[in-house]
């Protein structure tokens, strides 16, 4: 596609008030195996996030809004939980988090680090432009387990490059087209707050974010936070 493009749908700030995006675009890199200090990094970040939560997972500010907000559309988020909140319970019961490739591991970290939803995303199958919005007729999803394509209902939060779904319910489960492997050339992460998580959390979080893909992956890397009054972007590619 001659240039990326990406935007929110005032649908979304709307129904959810205070919600940002921090989006980092990375090009050029070299993705490749977990990168020891990455793993490194991950390794504590798991250790702390055992020392920071106690009690009952889904009570915890940073989860208990994610579990609201699938309220507010539709979903049950006992069935359907937010990715940072399947991430947490996995690394409480203890158990680590695998490593899947320099890429995925880091947004693994900057999740579990920031309890923040922290999806990667390949730009190459891009055919529209990238929107996080409202489901609508006609979407399609491609689960990633190669099952039959399904059709999210609508009004449910989706990320999409028209009407092929590439996330649905929000950050919970992407499809079969969004794996970043070793031959991955473009991506972009994308890190999601809401109340009460201060807007400075997800900024940090994708600064970070940022700096560990330039320090181990190289390339080109660029990030930008998307709120209610910037909702949108768009590069050359």
């Amino acid at each position: 596609m001659p240039q990326l493009t990406y935007a929110i749908s005032a649908d979304i700030f709307r129904l959810f008030p205070g919600y940002c995006r921090g989006v980092v675009v990375a090009r050029g890199f070299a993705n490749g195996p977990s990168a020891p200090a990455v793993t490194a990094q991950l390794r504590e970040a798991e250790a702390a996030l055992r020392q920071r939560i106690s009690g009952n997972v889904a009570e915890h500010p940073a989860i208990a809004s994610w579990r609201e907000a699938y309220r507010r559309f539709g979903a049950k988020p006992s069935e359907h939980r937010s990715a940072v909140e399947a991430l947490t319970r996995r690394v409480l019961k203890p158990d680590t988090l695998p490593a899947i490739n320099t890429l995925v591991d880091i947004g693994n970290l900057i999740s579990i680090k920031y309890l923040l939803p922290a999806g990667v995303h390949p730009t190459d199958a891009l055919r529209h432009g990238a929107m996080l919005r409202l489901a609508k007729e006609g979407d399609q999803f491609a689960p990633p387990d190669g099952g039959a394509a399904e059709t999210p209902p609508p009004g449910e939060v989706v990320f999409a490059d028209g009407a092929s779904v590439l996330t649905r319910r929000w950050t919970w489960r992407q499809a079969a087209s969004t794996q970043t492997g070793m031959d991955t050339r473009g991506v972009f992460f994308n890190i999601d707050g809401l109340p009460p998580t201060p807007r400075a959390d997800v900024q940090a979080a994708a600064a970070e974010a940022a700096a560990l893909v330039q320090a181990h992956c190289g390339g080109e890397v660029l990030c930008v936070l998307l709120d209610a009054d910037n909702p949108g972007f768009s590069l050359q590619e």
